[in-house]
């Protein structure tokens, strides 16, 4: 059988996924396991995977689907806990006091904050964690969801202390780079991995510029009381400075120190500066925009949680006290992501729960490593902690836990689904009865599809299969993993250089984190969108669909300057 059709079959699970929940409007609870059917169904009879291998992969997703539903969990308690607490109508009367114009919470929580909580912990907790923020401060749930997912993508490369691009390549690439070392081509490994992260940033860096305007103004057509582009494009200044204040310490860790902090202290750093801005005026709007009466919203924007029926907030408590959660979330991520402090190999290696050959398949294994899942430590751990730092009545706390417990029923069964089909497309390049007979995996047919189509224009489409894989596995470590060397071997037969194409490919990893289902998934539960799904997507598509088109011309100028032989 051809790559073509191969290639053409294996589509056919995320067109399915596709046309139920974009066209039909099918909620991913319904739509996703019908997905993973037809991909069940695809490694059978074409790939010929035996049916218990096929149930083992599927066994294997719904223990990872697990991990991501811990993270979600957390992140929904966290939201819980400081809604009874007052802590979170303490933050919303803050954010007031900041800036009442939405544009600029907007930038603050979603592009900031999310940009740091990517940095220090990556998996798609920002969207999990920044959305809510933005929800109790009167955005429409489907705003807040778009928003958050939009923007959590140029930190997403150097996402959990640079692992995408650490562990990412690391697995796929490390055998090819340590022979290109030996053979001279390269100084050294880990100086081509930072020659990666550093690659990166000028394709990052032009889309964190102008996705900033772009989703203000994206924000106010589709949202805003008017639908107008042009009053979010009138706070251009205000989102450039944001870019600025982020890019220069992003840039500067890159390029001099290396890909585990751009996105820690790009957003960190950033963060302060871009409050003081707005507290002092700088480069804000005089008019104050805002998403106008709550009965006014198209009903389609909201969903099963809303705070915007309250305008006005009081404080319940200090600001410090009241961010003090989040204050310790950073900390506590920063504090066991970085190796050197030990903390993260104790917490990886203690409360780990192996599932090792599942069904006897020797290459079908997981983990839950429950204590180094952010959804635990420090999510559930901080949770437990505002209890008594908000000095909570235990109803109150008890009833944090009700409303999460009672989210998380919709889910879980969209997220299995989902991760179950990753799993059977990354294993379908392997056939445990008769080795011989494997055919290349679902996601390397297609990129072996699209790549043969395209030829020496690949520099303008190398990110849109980083994409891919990150809207297939939910993850730019993994779609980094799953073809790295894909790229790298084609841009070596298509003499262009693989540093270029391989920073492509780990640019469009993060950028498909806005497309991803299972990121999709978490952020719709948190906000109130379950079984919304597809709204989302048809949103962040054309944001992704322009992402891919600047670091496509980014990749295509440097491939052109020949500044970069191999």
């Amino acid at each position: 059988m051809s790559t073509t059709v191969l290639a053409l079959i294996a589509l056919l699970p995320i067109l399915v996924a596709l046309v139920l929940m974009v066209g039909l409007r099918m909620g991913a609870m319904k739509a996703m396991p019908l997905a993973w059917l037809t991909c069940a169904l695809a490694a059978f009879f074409v790939w010929g995977l035996p049916a218990k291998y096929i149930v083992a992969l599927s066994l294997q997703g719904t223990v990872s689907a697990v991990g991501v539903l811990i993270i979600v969990f957390g992140a929904l308690l966290i939201l819980h806990t400081l809604q009874y607490s007052g802590g979170m109508e303490t933050i919303q009367y803050g954010m007031q006091g900041v800036s009442r114009d939405m544009r600029i919470q907007g930038i603050i929580i979603g592009y900031m904050f999310g940009a740091f909580i990517e940095g220090a912990a990556g998996f798609g907790t920002p969207a999990a964690l920044a959305a809510p923020l933005l929800l109790s401060l009167g955005f429409p749930p489907l705003a807040a969801a778009v928003l958050c997912l939009v923007f959590n993508s140029f930190p997403v490369t150097y996402g959990a202390v640079g692992t995408p691009i650490l562990v990412g390549f690391g697995a796929s690439l490390k055998e090819v780079i340590e022979a290109a070392v030996a053979s001279g081509n390269i100084a050294s490994y880990d100086g081509f991995m930072k020659a990666i992260g550093q690659t990166v940033t000028l394709m990052h860096g032009p889309m964190a510029i102008i996705i900033g305007v772009f989703m203000l103004g994206f924000v106010t057509r589709f949202f805003g009381p008017t639908r107008s582009w042009k009053e979010g494009f009138a706070c251009w200044k205000f989102a450039v400075l944001s870019a600025v204040a982020f890019l220069v310490p992003y840039l500067l860790m890159a390029w001099v120190v290396g890909p585990e902090l751009p996105s820690l202290l790009g957003g960190l750093i950033g963060l302060g500066i871009v409050v003081a801005c707005a507290k002092n005026g700088i480069c804000v709007p005089k008019d104050v925009w805002t998403f106008g009466s709550y009965e006014k919203w198209d009903p389609s924007w909201t969903g099963n949680i809303n705070f915007a029926g309250k305008t006005e907030y009081k404080p319940h408590m200090s600001q410090l006290m009241a961010w003090l959660p989040y204050v310790l979330i950073g900390g506590i991520l920063v504090l066991t992501r970085i190796d050197r402090l030990g903390l993260k190999g104790w917490l990886g290696s203690h409360g780990v729960i192996p599932f090792s050959q599942i069904l006897g398949y020797a290459n079908v294994n997981d983990k839950l490593q429950m204590l180094y899942l952010p959804g635990t430590v420090p999510f559930m751990l901080v949770a437990l902690l505002t209890v008594l730092l908000h000095r909570m009545p235990g109803a109150k706390a008890a009833k944090a836990w009700k409303d999460t417990i009672v989210k998380m029923k919709a889910p879980t069964i969209s997220l299995i689904a989902s991760v179950a089909l990753v799993k059977i497309f990354q294993g379908s390049g392997v056939n445990p009865v008769d080795p011989g007979a494997a055919l290349d995996s679902m996601p390397l047919v297609m990129a072996k599809s699209i790549a043969a189509v395209i030829g020496q224009a690949w520099p303008m489409f190398a990110s849109y299969v980083g994409g891919l894989g990150a809207f297939i596995t939910g993850s730019n470590t993994v779609s980094d993993m799953l073809f790295g060397l894909f790229q790298w071997d084609l841009a070596g037969e298509l003499g262009l250089s693989r540093q270029i194409i391989v920073s492509a490919q780990a640019a469009g990893g993060a950028m498909g984190n806005m497309i991803c289902i299972h990121n999709i998934v978490a952020v719709s539960t948190v906000v109130g969108l379950v079984n919304r799904e597809g709204d989302i997507l048809k949103r962040t598509f054309w944001p992704f669909l322009l992402y891919g088109i600047v670091v496509g011309l980014v990749a295509t100028l440097l491939v052109a300057s020949g500044k970069f032989p191999f």
